[in-house]
């Protein structure tokens, strides 16, 4: 079996078509086309039997092109083939329609049929006799049939798929362009798609050396893949370029200096996972050579056919009729047989009658009419004509010029659909605006094209940029469209492209992107984006690298008159540089020298005094940045001593945990005993005794009951004691912290509170406890009791003023634990607050606002009772009741003229409160009335009373009004200065500050902490401060606390400053220091102190050998 590809376009008179692509399996019997489609004309107008099939067996690439004006008689030899059409066809979208595989096919007798010659080419692709029979079937048909490059030619002689072609290379210029698909996906998600094309390559003819450009648009999801490939298979010559115009949105395909081998079929295959879609279009390469005739090419069988008798005409009209009918080159051969010997005379006639004729030849349907499109899209101008000949031409022009369609590189194209003819105008710009017209025949018609451009915009304005020196500042803004003279500047002054500015714009010209290297602070301004009039602008902030310290300070241990240094590393050289010691600020001295090279800063203290020791600081600035970066250490100096003798200390240890006693001598030779409770120490499990030199150690593997007891070490000329005991830390039962934390105690007023915590600890700690930061003493009301395993508060006949925050501190030598709950005594609220304002006492109705009360005794106010008594009368009247959520109550049961007196009263669930009464009122009296006094004495105090006057004389006077001073306005107090601490222990931490500048004078400080593991402030007192230093006690030991101050007077509370960092609950480290002082011992071998230190943070400590560290 052999395949081939057969494509045909058949023109009839009736305007009528038929395009087909499709495969051809041929066989002995039977030729089958598969997956033809027809568009444009019924399937019967194929059944015609001059389409012939003359080759078998061999692969072929055929196209035939016919045309005619009389319907060809059928043959008189041999049946027609008979043709086979599908009942269905399924249609593809966009004009195509698709017959089913398998479904067309075609037959003719076997004599029909020739088969090639074994070895090498047959002899003949077209027999005699089909010639012939294409001879008389078609009469001025003109047939053209085109090989695929590489493979045998159709005309004259046709290879196999044994042998070689007799014509090496393709000689037609027929234009070939067909179509094909293939589906991978039996149904495609939704939102997803097959390839499609949106522009389709065209076939091309070039002449030898010139380029050609095949130019295609797609589109698909996922998007589509393109490939361009020759369909000979031979692969596209090197140089070709093929690319995507990322502007056009166009798959590119260009040859450059085409040559004769360069012609070709090329397809275009786009494919997806759903489908591959195959647009084959020709490229002929013209050289110039005269065009091969068909009818020359096929050889003469038999005799020469008689000279036909000449024929006479006797009717002039008649024999311009015939002439009418046959193509020039023959007028005078057909005159001569009919006996005209006047044939320019005849000649002259029928240009006169085509002349008549060619008026008629074109019928204008619809003219062309004017187009506006937008930048860079498709303009097409169409129009409807019927033309009397198909055959005659169209010339566009756009003015006066000619349209050079073919060398526009898909700039121009001009497409045909039946009787309707379009200009298709790509990516149209300003300079394509113009007038556009079409002749054809004797006619011109004309329309404008007008481009539409848009409006000039940016499609998002510039934003502020934040930016740490050093790095590189990019900017970026897109236009609505390309503009030739888009400028990036920088304070008002355009930027060039530079080591510094780095300019870029996009493929497009649409983004345009300015990146600025290495920024500085001298970079930072305003910058702006122009093109044309259109601005946009921005800041760039510029932020100063932080500094960082590389190597930080570290604690100096140095003896009496000795030199302490003090260096550290930064991370930038320019910084200025001040020293500080406890908080003062260091002057440069014979005693302080200050070095500071590069990045490196050091502080040198020579002859150290007792007094030098204390916290010294770095503080390092730099210019356009406010944060001050410091480093800090601890400078220690000691006493000189000659020698050095240390002794056992008590140690306390936890059960289970290892315990240990160590005696330095200073002789290393000198041996001891180990003694406990004066007994020695010979054989014990669990004890190890060591000596290192002049170092003994008794070790207690694990601690236990067994081992507590009073150990002594025992040498000649000398002893040390010390005592082993114990010591676990005080712990409270999580569970019961969480109870407490959870649910407040809650006890009535004047019944007795008892606060129980049960605990564990060894040694028995030390209770005590604080109500809202202040420690509690005992009294007559308050007991507190400590058994060995809880702590008891009881409180007796509770009042609201109990109310607060209870904290419970157990403290031993070897921890502290804390306990925090909260006890609420409930009571009946306080009465309402304030004097009663009467909003309105006329003779029939009083109306009356009061404030809630400041303490609503631990319960909610439910409601208020709002009683009235009658002036002169004992008796009160409850007149009605208002939710909480009111302060204000009218009554209308007033009778004009009558005094009246009211009261109310709050309730809450635990009762009703102490009444709040006014004064007497009469119903009728008007209110609202303001009057301002002038002419007062500055810090004089004055009451006032007001006096109501009618016609008939002066009223009583009203009760006198609160006392007020006469003074001006004050303003509330500013910043306070110096926030600092003073002093810290275990427990408490003292701190001290200086009145503020701005504002008035404070009349108390408000000073508030908060613990590091909580974001709320509480206030260290319940009122204000009135000196400028205060010690908080109470505290947790090592346990962070933050501190913050405002000064408050009669104006108001000043705004607050808070430390800068969280201060420990422990010991100043100089302390620390005073308790190592008297440590010393002569070192021989090596030495071992063991020392216990306050609670708080370790410090970092060098041992010394005679000043040597």
């Amino acid at each position: 079996m052999a395949t081939g590809a057969v494509q045909m376009k058949t023109d009839f008179q009736e305007h009528h078509s038929f395009e087909m692509s499709s495969s051809v399996h041929h066989t002995s019997e039977t030729t089958k086309i598969v997956g033809g489609k027809y568009p444009g004309d019924s399937p019967q107008k194929l059944r015609d039997p001059n389409i012939l099939w003359p080759f078998a067996n061999c692969k072929l690439n055929l196209v035939v092109l016919m045309q005619w004006k009389h319907r060809p008689r059928l043959p008189s030899f041999g049946p027609a083939p008979s043709l086979k059409y599908p009942d269905a066809v399924r249609c593809l979208g966009r004009g195509s329609c698709c017959v089913p595989a398998a479904s067309l096919s075609a037959q003719w007798p076997r004599r029909w049929r020739r088969r090639p010659q074994r070895g090498g080419a047959s002899s003949a692709a077209v027999t005699p006799a089909a010639a012939s029979l294409a001879r008389r079937a078609v009469r001025g048909a003109r047939l053209r049939s085109l090989a695929r490059p590489g493979s045998p030619a159709v005309v004259g002689a046709a290879g196999n798929s044994g042998g070689p072609s007799s014509c090496g290379r393709r000689e037609s210029s027929s234009v070939v362009e067909s179509f094909s698909m293939v589906s991978h996906s039996f149904e495609i998600p939704q939102g997803e798609s097959i390839p499609e094309f949106l522009e389709k390559p065209h076939p091309l003819t070039a002449p030898v050396g010139d380029k050609a450009v095949f130019r295609a648009k797609v589109q698909g999801n996922p998007k589509p893949h393109v490939t361009w490939k020759r369909e000979s298979g031979i692969p596209i010559k090197e140089g070709s370029k093929m690319f995507f115009d990322s502007i056009n949105k166009e798959y590119i395909l260009k040859l450059e200096c085409v040559t004769p081998d360069d012609g070709d079929n090329y397809k275009c295959i786009v494919s997806n996972p759903h489908a591959d879609i195959i647009y084959t279009v020709s490229l002929n390469v013209a050289e110039g050579q005269e065009k091969m005739d068909f009818k020359k090419m096929l050889k003469k069988r038999g005799a020469p056919a008689p000279k036909k008798k000449e024929k006479r005409v006797v009717d002039e009209k008649e024999m311009l009729e015939i002439l009418s009918k046959v193509p020039k080159k023959d007028f005078e051969k057909v005159c001569m047989e009919y006996g005209f010997t006047d044939f320019r005379g005849l000649l002259k006639k029928l240009k006169e009658m085509k002349k008549k004729v060619e008026v008629e030849a074109v019928r204008i349907i619809k003219p062309l009419e004017d187009v506006s499109v937008k930048v860079d899209t498709t303009a097409i101008f169409d129009t409807i004509l019927e033309l009397k000949d198909p055959n005659t031409k169209l010339i566009w022009l756009k003015g006066d010029e000619p349209l050079r369609i073919q060398y526009s590189l898909g700039k121009y194209d001009t497409k045909q659909m039946g009787t309707k003819y379009m200009l298709h105008i790509t990516n149209v710009n300003e300079s394509d605006m113009g007038t556009y017209s079409v002749f054809v025949g004797d006619k011109t018609l004309s329309a404008q094209l007008k481009v539409i451009d848009e409006p000039l915009k940016f499609l998002a304005d510039l934003q502020p940029l934040k930016i740490t020196e050093r790095q590189t500042a990019v900017f970026e803004i897109r236009l609505s469209k390309k503009v030739p003279n888009f400028t990036w500047k920088f304070n008002g002054k355009e930027l060039k492209r530079d080591d510094k500015y780095e300019i870029i714009s996009s493929e497009d010209g649409l983004t345009h992107t300015l990146k600025i290297k290495d920024v500085r602070t001298s970079d930072m301004g305003e910058i702006s984006a122009e093109a044309g009039e259109l601005v946009t602008k921005t800041d760039l902030i510029i932020q100063r690298t932080p500094i960082k310290f590389v190597r930080n300070l570290k604690n100096v241990r140095v003896k009496e008159k000795g030199k302490a240094c003090l260096d550290c590393e930064l991370t930038a050289k320019d910084v200025t540089l001040k020293w500080m010691k406890n908080g003062r600020v260091i002057e440069r001295s014979n005693k302080y020298t200050m070095i500071h090279e590069g990045k490196t800063a050091e502080l040198i203290i020579d002859d150290a005094e007792l007094n030098d020791s204390g916290e010294y600081m770095v503080v390092a600035m730099q210019d356009k940045d406010p944060t001050e970066y410091y480093s800090n250490c601890n400078v220690v100096v000691d006493e000189r001593f000659a020698t050095v003798k240390s002794g056992m200390s008590d140690v306390q240890a936890p059960t289970g945990d290892p315990a240990e006693l160590c005696v330095v001598l200073n002789d290393e030779k000198v041996e001891g005993v180990w003694l406990k409770d004066g007994k020695e120490i010979t054989d014990m499990r669990g004890i190890q005794i060591v000596k290192q030199g002049a170092v003994h150690k008794l070790i207690i593997d694990k601690m236990g009951e067994q081992f507590e007891g009073k150990y002594t070490f025992r040498s000649k000329g000398a002893d040390s004691e010390a005592t082993v005991s114990i010591a676990d830390p005080p712990v409270i039962d999580p569970s019961v912290l969480e109870a407490f934390a959870a649910h407040p105690v809650t006890v009535k007023a004047k019944q007795t509170a008892y606060i129980k915590v049960p605990f564990k600890a060894k040694p028995l700690p030390k209770v005590t406890w604080f109500k809202d930061g202040i420690e509690v003493t005992e009294e007559e009301k308050v007991v507190m009791e400590r058994t060995n395993d809880y702590a008891l508060l009881t409180i007796k006949d509770c009042v609201r003023e109990d109310s607060g925050s209870i904290m419970l501190k157990l403290k031993s030598d070897c921890g502290t634990a804390f306990a925090q709950l909260h006890l609420n005594v409930v009571d009946i609220p306080k009465p309402p607050q304030g004097k009663v304002e009467f909003l309105e006492k006329s003779g029939k109705c009083v109306k009356m606002k009061w404030k809630a009360p400041k303490d609503n005794g631990g319960k909610q106010v439910t409601h208020f009772i709002i009683e009235r008594r009658i002036s002169g009368k004992k008796s009160w009247i409850k007149i009605g009741e208002i939710d909480s959520k009111h302060t204000t109550f009218a009554t209308d049961k007033v009778e004009e003229g009558k005094a009246y007196q009211f009261r109310i009263l709050a309730v809450n669930s635990e009762g009703v409160s102490e009444p709040l009464e006014t004064e007497e009122i009469f119903a009728g009296d008007p209110i609202g009335t303001k009057h301002k006094v002038d002419g007062l004495l500055e810090d004089t105090e004055y009451e006032f009373r007001v006096v109501a006057v009618n016609r008939a004389g002066p009223g009583h006077p009203s009760s006198a009004s609160s006392s007020v001073v006469a003074r001006d306005p004050i303003k509330p107090p500013g910043l306070v200065k110096g926030l600092h601490v003073a002093d810290s222990s275990n427990s408490s931490i003292s701190l001290a500050w200086q009145q503020p500048d701005e504002g008035d004078l404070p009349s108390g400080y408000i000073l508030e902490m908060r613990a590091e593991d909580t974001k709320e402030w509480s206030k260290c007192t319940k009122i204000p401060i009135s000196g400028t230093s205060y010690t908080v006690g109470g505290l947790q030991e090592r346990q962070k606390y933050f501190f913050r101050i405002r000064a408050v007077n009669e104006a108001g509370v000043g705004e607050p400053i808070e430390l800068k960092e969280g201060v420990l609950a422990m010991p100043p480290p100089g302390k620390i220091g005073e308790m190592l002082a008297a440590v010393n011992a002569a070192l021989y071998s090596h030495l071992v102190l063991v020392s216990c230190l306050p609670a708080g943070l370790m410090p970092e400590a060098a041992w010394m050998n005679k000043g040597w560290v």
